[in-house]
């Protein structure tokens, strides 16, 4: 299941909650984003 932040209240919001609208329902923002998962570094030979 995806998870997204929201720009304005950084609130995180479920995508279940964006099915009907595309919209914050905690301020009302139509802008998000998908957080970044921790990225490995490896070190080339």
């Amino acid at each position: 299941m995806a998870t997204y932040k929201c720009f304005r209240c950084e609130r995180k919001i479920v995508h279940a909650n964006l099915e009907k609208r595309f919209v914050c329902p905690h301020c009302g923002s139509k802008i998000f984003y998908k957080p970044r998962t921790e990225i490995k570094k490896v070190k080339a030979i």
